[in-house]
């Protein structure tokens, strides 16, 4: 009976009670947004690089080393040498190893030297390799594979050719050595995106001028001349390595660690990401405050349109007592049709977002490479609704608690 009756007032009163559970809905959608797109991004930070088990490089911190090495943000404190290189790559536990070489760029995206084995080995979003878009890995000293935001941010396809900056911040270019683009990468939502890649022979080669960071004066070797040389490194800016078998990680890391010849450092790719994350975390925790802020003053709206609608419906609440209904009946009343309400904004909340979800996942995906996967409601999400609908209850109490004190007779009486 008394569900019955909330729910014919609220629809004798649709505009207003419409209005509510929009806000309501609209709150909803948006913490809930923000906690798919944490949650989504947090996977996909996790998924940057996956399959390699150690991430080798100098002696530094483990959130340097993955910054610089996976992210190509920042800078070695050193290299490590080749031969250091060579006997890690020779180990037993060592199934297979990738070199990667960083200092120089291309109009401010990095360039990366590395073997073709990084396109063999390398790893994202749970197991996916890269993909060539067009064109193929290079097979020429100076053949460059390029990603997918180099590509399309200037412009570039295949045969096309590029120069190869010293430094990061440089405006001195190795002219005397261009580079062709010999094929372009699918979109990965990595830094593999905004990165060039050639191979190590090709770093060694346009630097074959080039002593202690500057050009030696008045020297240029003829490209012919270069193809000729022994290009073989000297050092490289880190590496990634998979092991035979799990249980050999963290042996092999320890070895590395205690490395006699040069000081060394191992890291374990996901517990590096945890302390990454863990010092980003207090902006994803703000982001949430924010959005769950949104929805209370979305519930305080709501109490606020309920206190609102009191005056006009004492002759209502009137009537319920002239009938008989008790006190209690029309608080308990006013408390359903908030629930309901909020029930209502809640479930509406959560169509939106899976709406919202449906339209925008391939253009989040392919703009910044956030997979946002589309799931049933979990526990979680479940809960959301379940708090929603109960604090829309609870702040309905206080209006509740006025409509109960009104008299008959206060409600009977026609004011003048």
């Amino acid at each position: 009976m008394i569900l019955r009756l909330a729910m014919a007032s609220l629809f004798a009163r649709a505009l207003t009670v419409g209005m509510t559970i929009l806000a309501i809905a609209l709150s909803v959608a948006l913490f809930l947004g923000v906690e798919k797109v944490r949650t989504g991004a947090k996977a996909s930070f996790a998924d940057t690089i996956s399959g390699t088990d150690l991430i080798v490089g100098a002696r530094s911190g483990s959130v340097q080393l993955l910054l610089y090495s996976v992210f190509r943000i920042g800078n070695a404190t050193n290299n490590v040498t080749w031969q250091s290189y060579q006997d890690i790559a020779a180990r037993p536990e060592v199934d297979w190893i990738v070199p990667i070489s960083l200092g120089d760029s291309h109009r401010q995206f990095r360039v990366m030297g590395t073997t073709t084995s990084f396109f063999e080995h390398y790893r994202y979003r749970q197991g996916r390799t890269l993909e060539m878009a067009s064109g193929v890995v290079m097979d020429d000293l100076f053949d460059a594979v390029i990603g997918a935001d180099v590509a399309e941010t200037l412009g570039y396809v295949v045969g096309d050719p590029i120069v190869v900056a010293h430094g990061l911040a440089s405006f001195t270019e190795h002219r005397d050595q261009p580079f062709r683009i010999s094929g372009v990468l699918e979109r990965t939502g990595t830094p593999v995106d905004r990165t060039v890649i050639v191979s190590m022979q090709a770093i060694e080669a346009i630097h074959v001028d080039w002593r202690s960071g500057a050009q030696i004066p008045g020297q240029s070797t003829p490209v012919d001349v270069i193809r000729g040389m022994d290009l073989q490194p000297q050092a490289v800016t880190a590496a990634l390595v998979g092991v035979k078998s799990p249980l050999q990680t963290f042996a092999l890391q320890r070895a590395i660690n205690e490395y006699p010849s040069e000081p060394l450092l191992a890291i374990l790719p996901g517990v590096a990401l945890q302390e990454l994350w863990a010092i980003v975390g207090i902006a994803e925790t703000a982001l949430l405050a924010v959005s769950a802020m949104v929805v209370v003053t979305a519930l305080i709206g709501m109490m606020a349109t309920v206190f609102s609608s009191l005056s006009e419906r004492r002759r209502e609440m009137a009537i319920f007592r002239a009938m008989g209904a008790r006190p209690v009946t029309v608080f308990a009343l006013l408390v359903l049709e908030a629930a309901l309400m909020a029930a209502a904004g809640a479930l509406l909340g959560l169509a939106v977002l899976y709406a919202g979800l449906f339209v925008a996942q391939p253009m989040i995906d392919e703009a910044f490479g956030l997979w946002l996967p589309i799931t049933a409601p979990g526990s979680g999400e479940l809960w959301v609704l379940a708090g929603v609908t109960l604090a829309g209850a609870i702040v309905s109490v206080l209006p509740a608690l006025r409509a109960y004190k009104l008299s008959l007779a206060d409600g009977m009486m026609v004011r003048t």
